[in-house]
C-alpha cells in the first residue's frame, strides 16, 4: 500500500531551476510524497531567463525525472507557461498522451469553473518594461543568495531566520501596491469572464482568499514559490488548502532511483 497522500489536484509554480535559490531537494520531497490525478506546473519551473549550463546541479535535473516519472504512472500533468519559461510558449497546444503544454488551464471542477495561468500576462511591468524585469530577477537572485549566507550564520548562532525579500516587499509600499493590484485586476478579469476560481503564480504570494467583485464572489489561490514560500496548493475532498514544506536544517539526501542518468540539454535548447 502507497504511503503517498492522494490528491486530486496539486498546483506548483515557480520552481526556477537552473538559479541557486531553488529549493529543489525538497521539492522532490514533496512530490515523493503525494500522489495526485493532475498535476499543474503553473509557470517559471525552469527559469530560463537566468539559464546556464554551469549550473544545473543533479537536484534540479531530479525534479525533472521525478516529474516524467510522474507522468509514466499515469499521472496527468500540464505545464502552464510562465515568464522566465517563455520559450515554451512556441509549444503552446502539444499534447502527449496524458502530458500538455498551454498557457492556460480552464476546467469544472465539482461545479465551479476553474482559470489556472502563471499570471505575467496581467504584469504591467512585464508588459511595458521586461528589460527591467529581467534586471529585477537578477537583483532578486542575488538577493537570495546573499540571504542564504546570512541564514546559514544566524542559524550557527541559534538564531532565528530571516526573508530579505519579503521584508522588502512589506516594506516598500509600491511592492505591496503591485500584489494587490495584481490580486484586484486578476479577481476583475476572473469575475468577468464567470470564473469561480482563479489560480496563479508568478508574484512568489502564497495565497487563498475569497475576493468580492460587485455582486459575485471569486476565489483567489496563488501557489507561491519553491524559493522562499516552499508551498503548492491542493485539491482533495472538494477543498483547496495551501501546503508549506518545512525548509530542513540538515543536509537534505535524495533517494537514488535505478534510472538516474544524466539530463543532456541540446545547444540550442534554450
Amino acid at each position: 500500500m502507497s504511503d503517498k497522500r492522494p490528491l486530486d489536484i496539486a498546483v506548483i509554480s515557480d520552481v526556477h531551476l537552473g538559479i541557486f535559490g531553488c529549493h529543489a531537494k525538497e521539492l522532490i520531497q514533496y512530490l515523493d510524497s503525494i500522489d495526485p490525478k493532475i498535476l499543474v506546473l503553473n509557470g517559471d519551473i525552469i527559469d530560463i531567463w537566468q539559464f546556464s549550463k554551469r549550473y544545473f546541479p543533479k537536484s534540479h535535473t531530479k525534479v525533472i525525472r521525478r516529474i516524467l516519472k510522474m507522468i509514466g504512472k499515469g499521472t496527468q500533468v500540464v505545464y502552464l507557461t510562465g515568464n522566465h519559461d517563455e520559450a515554451m510558449r512556441k509549444y503552446s497546444g502539444f499534447e502527449l498522451s496524458n502530458f500538455k503544454i498551454d498557457d492556460k488551464l480552464i476546467i469544472d471542477i465539482d461545479g465551479k469553473k476553474h482559470w489556472f495561468f502563471h499570471g505575467d500576462v496581467y504584469d504591467v511591468t512585464m508588459k511595458n518594461s521586461k528589460w527591467l524585469a529581467k534586471l529585477g530577477g537578477k537583483g532578486y537572485d542575488l538577493l537570495i543568495i546573499l540571504n542564504r549566507l546570512v541564514n546559514n550564520a544566524l542559524e550557527k548562532f541559534g538564531k532565528e531566520k530571516m526573508s530579505f525579500s519579503k521584508k522588502v516587499k512589506q516594506g516598500v509600499k509600491q511592492a505591496v501596491k503591485f500584489i494587490s493590484d495584481f490580486e484586484q485586476t486578476v479577481a476583475e478579469i476572473a469575475a468577468d469572464k464567470n470564473i469561480d476560481v482563479v489560480c496563479c503564480g508568478h508574484i512568489h504570494q502564497p495565497l487563498i482568499k475569497e475576493m468580492q467583485v460587485g455582486n459575485k464572489t471569486v476565489t483567489y489561490l496563488n501557489s507561491g514559490d519553491w524559493v522562499e514560500s516552499l508551498t503548492s496548493l491542493e485539491y482533495a475532498n472538494q477543498q483547496w488548502t495551501l501546503y508549506h514544506h518545512p525548509v530542513s536544517k540538515t543536509r537534505v539526501v535524495i533517494p537514488e532511483d535505478e534510472d538516474d542518468l544524466p539530463l543532456v540539454f541540446p545547444s540550442n535548447a534554450f
